[in-house]
Parts: C-alpha cells; sequence; structure tokens
C-alpha cells in the first residue's frame, strides 16, 4: 500500500515540508478547491499542483475529489454537458498521470457532522454525529447551523434543491448514479484513471434525502452498473464502520476479491448509540473499528493502492481544520504502517 496524506494545497495550514517528514508518507491527496462545481479542470492547473506536489519529494497519488454537480445527481436536462466537463476533468488526470480520482454521489450534503469539537475523556476533541441533534437543525435558515462540510446555500437555494430531491427515490438515483458512470468510466478507462467512489458519511438517510452507498450489499451493486475495473470503491473504515451492520473484513475481501478497491481511508468510530457515534484515535481498540482485521483482509486481496488516515482528532491544543490537524493524522498514519508491517512480516 502507499502511505498518504491528505493536503488542501497552497492554503492549507499544514505545509508539504511537514507531510514530508511523517515517516513513510509518500503520496499526497489533493484538488483544485477553487474550481466552480461543474466546471472542468485544465491540464495546466491541475498540472501545477502536481509539480508542487513532486518538487516537495512526493507524488500525486489521488484526487479528492472533483465534486459531480447536483444537475447530474437529479437527472437535469443539462447534465450531458456537465458529464461533460467531469469526463474533460478525468483526461487531464490521465494525461498527468495521476492514477486515482475519489469522488462521492451523496445529494446536497457531503459528510455530515452536528458537533465538530466533541470533548472526550482524554482531553481531545473529535468530529461527532447525533441523528436526534440533526432532527433539531432548522435547514429553513440555510446551512449556517449545520456543522460540517456542507456548501454554504442560502435559504432560498436550499429549499428549492431540497424540494427538487422530493420527486427523487432512492431507484431513480441509482439510476442516475448508473447514468453518469455509463458516460465517465469509459473515459477513465482510456485515461488510465480508477474511479473510486467513496461511501455515504453518515451511512444512512439525512434530511429525507436518499443515500444509497451505504453497505456491502450497495457497493456490490455499484460495482456492476459498469462492469469495469476502472469503477471501484474508495474504501472508507469510518464511513461504512458507523453501521453496525456492516461487517468490514468481509466487504474487503468481496470487493477487494475483484479487484475494485482503489483507494482507502482508514480510521476509527465510536458507536455511541442507534445512529449516533464519534470519531476517536485510530487504533483497534478506542473504537468500534477492528483496523487489524480490516488490513488484514486488504494484505490477504492484494490491496497495493493508496490509504490515507482520514479524519484525526485534535490534541496538544492543536488549533485549524477540524478532523484535518496533522499530529492524530500523523500518528494514524504511522500506527497503519505498523499494522501493516505487522501483516507482511508474518506471513515470511
Amino acid at each position: 500500500m502507499i502511505p498518504s496524506f491528505r493536503w488542501f494545497g497552497p492554503a492549507d495550514s499544514i505545509p508539504l515540508a511537514y507531510i514530508r517528514q511523517i515517516p513513510g508518507v509518500t503520496g499526497v491527496v489533493s484538488a483544485l478547491y477553487d474550481v466552480p462545481v461543474g466546471d472542468a479542470w485544465s491540464r495546466a492547473r491541475l498540472g501545477t499542483l502536481k509539480a508542487q506536489i513532486e518538487d516537495a519529494g512526493l507524488c500525486f497519488a489521488v484526487v479528492e475529489s472533483i465534486p459531480v454537480h447536483e444537475d447530474i445527481k437529479l437527472g437535469r436536462p443539462g447534465r450531458d454537458r456537465l458529464i461533460g466537463h467531469y469526463s474533460a476533468s478525468i483526461a487531464s488526470m490521465g494525461e498527468l498521470g495521476i492514477p486515482v480520482l475519489c469522488y462521492n454521489f451523496m445529494p446536497v450534503f457531503d459528510w455530515t457532522r452536528t458537533d465538530l469539537a466533541l470533548r472526550l475523556p482524554d482531553g481531545s476533541t473529535a468530529l461527532a454525529y447525533d441523528d436526534r441533534a440533526l432532527a433539531a437543525i432548522d435547514l429553513s435558515r440555510g446551512t449556517g447551523e449545520l456543522p460540517g462540510w456542507a456548501t454554504a446555500y442560502r435559504p432560498a437555494d436550499l429549499q428549492a434543491l431540497l424540494a427538487a430531491y422530493r420527486d427523487v427515490d432512492a431507484e431513480r438515483f441509482w439510476d442516475n448514479l448508473a447514468y453518469f458512470l455509463e458516460r465517465v468510466v469509459p473515459v477513465a478507462e482510456q485515461a488510465g484513471v480508477r474511479l473510486a467512489i467513496h461511501p455515504d458519511d453518515p451511512p444512512w438517510p439525512i434530511f429525507g434525502l436518499p443515500r444509497i452507498i451505504t453497505n456491502a450489499r450497495a457497493l456490490e451493486r455499484l460495482v456492476t452498473l459498469v462492469d469495469s475495473a476502472a469503477n471501484g470503491v474508495t474504501f472508507c473504515t469510518g464511513s461504512l464502520g458507523a453501521s453496525p451492520e456492516n461487517d468490514l473484513p468481509a466487504m474487503v475481501r468481496r470487493l477487494g476479491g475483484l479487484g475494485r478497491i482503489h483507494f482507502a481511508h482508514c480510521r476509527n468510530v465510536r458507536i455511541t448509540g442507534e445512529r449516533g457515534f464519534h470519531e476517536t484515535a485510530h487504533p483497534s481498540s478506542y473504537g468500534s473499528v477492528d483496523l487489524f482485521e480490516v488490513l488484514r483482509a486488504l494484505r490477504d486481496v492484494g490491496f497495493t493502492g493508496p490509504m490515507r488516515p482520514d479524519h484525526g482528532r485534535m490534541i496538544w491544543g492543536e488549533t485549524g481544520r477540524p478532523g484535518y490537524g496533522l499530529y492524530d493524522r500523523a500518528l494514524g498514519v504511522t500506527y497503519l504502517q505498523g499494522l501493516w508491517e505487522a501483516l507482511s512480516r508474518s506471513e515470511r
């Protein structure tokens, strides 16, 4: 596997020079964060970002992510033009030799939490989610009350978008995803890019919106929509591990056996009740995810792709982007490498 680390571009408070100093980390996961959703990513802009990463002695391992426009998800008439722009962005990745594209198909909201700084018993803070707290959020005021990476919609625009989704049930949403993949997967094949869908986070419907990439059955359905090695998944232990119904090692063995795990997000969560969890330190004993068994399964299926520690706690007085501090994620990627080394050496 390729130990990797997310970097939010030149505006990130964590410079590439610091990432280079984390033992074993060679891959960078990044994106063009200022390109409007729906516009094509130019080869020149993406090439500049790649050069910055390589100048720091690292490799551009994954684009995470090129956002999918809501008109594509809704199946609106303008989607073909937007899919054309998306395909052009994939082609730019291929020309530059960037091998993996992580994307998601979550409607309206990306990953969602109800608390960005839950204080844990050790004094660190972590991201947390509780369905009851989410139910108390008034979306008529826009997204201002919603912690997390929701797009900042004005109240009227958000209400119009939510109204549009009332006519889109889960099966129609699957149809819209299939329409998208039928057009972009051949482009990815030709470009030498592997598509890796990220599971919905949390892995259940929120605000009455359809969320479909939530469990083993959904991921297996996803890879059959277009039967191509380029059509795969980002296996996120934190997203999938928030649901107790998901047997993560078994899912790895099934999807990995098909050769469809192209990227791995490995982090831990502690389930605190029905549709409630908080994130925690990476070692297995701190949460509900047995990362040792997950990594054993990844080893067994021959996973060689990029892996990153994903969200971390804020520790040692660090401040910054919630979930994306340096210290705990650096500890996390080192822990993951330790597990991987132990598994590798035990096979000799």
